[in-house]
């Protein structure tokens, strides 16, 4: 079984060396995302790249954190992965939790293994931003009423993905509503998905969203609409893909 490590990378020149140094404890496969930094992260990557034997995309702007999952997902087709485990590269993703998803890639018959900072929290956890809180507990509500699932932490980007399971699926979103694509599909698919305890670290609960959701109301918005959009668009395209499967087994000359 082969896994790849993914991490989408955008001005995070202060973390960026002692998250690697971290990760290759646990890992030998590493791709790293940089998606447009501005910062010193770039020569820092190109740095390490030979040493650490690092995968490096780099985009000439910033085109989202989506973008740079998607583009995990298809680099790890291409190589012949298996599995890709994606994490963040702000020390908000504690590496030492990556031997867990190993062990649960073993252990569980699952597609997508999700990191749930809020499986066990204790008195060593940080305490999460309210509106960030609150958004999360609200979309993982409304995601396990209208998709069957039991998600205590839909928003987490420590996850390990089946390479099979995301090639049969159908993943376009490029920004932070990535997520609400994801679950869409993959109940349409019927994806199996499970959650793996993960820490719950704020190092710095200001960092900007961008692009007008700061707004913790407009955030909350959009995501809706965006889950409502994939949900319409996932169960559609299933639909379609059964019909016509079934019109070709029927041997039906309708056209």
């Amino acid at each position: 079984m082969s896994v790849l490590i993914a991490i989408p990378v955008y001005n995070e020149a202060g973390y960026v060396r002692g998250v690697l140094d971290r990760v290759r404890e646990y890992a030998d496969n590493i791709l790293l995302v940089d998606d447009g930094s501005t910062d010193g992260t770039p020569e820092i990557l190109e740095e390490l790249r030979e040493p650490m034997g690092l995968d490096i995309i780099r985009h000439p702007t910033n085109y989202g954190y989506g973008r740079a999952l998607r583009e995990s997902f298809e680099f790890a087709s291409r190589e012949g992965y298996d599995w890709v485990i994606t994490m963040d590269c702000d020390e908000q993703h504690e590496p030492a939790h990556i031997p867990d998803f190993m062990a649960a890639i073993e252990r569980e018959d699952l597609d997508i293994i999700s990191g749930s900072r809020y499986l066990n929290l204790d008195a060593q956890s940080d305490i999460a931003p309210a509106d960030r809180r609150a958004i999360n507990m609200t979309l993982s509500n409304e995601i396990n009423d209208r998709l069957g699932f039991t998600l205590t932490d839909s928003f987490c980007g420590f996850k390990a993905h089946r390479v099979s399971a995301m090639d049969s699926i159908t993943l376009t979103e490029d920004g932070y509503a990535f997520p609400m694509q994801l679950w869409a599909q993959a109940a349409a698919h019927n994806l199996r998905v499970g959650e793996v305890e993960v820490d719950l670290i704020y190092n710095d609960p200001n960092r900007t969203f961008g692009g007008g959701l700061d707004d913790s109301e407009h955030r909350l918005a959009h995501y809706r609409e965006v889950l409502d959009e994939e949900i319409a668009a996932a169960f559609a395209q299933v639909q379609a893909i059964a019909t016509a499967s079934s019109d070709s087994e029927s041997g039906c000359r309708c056209c």
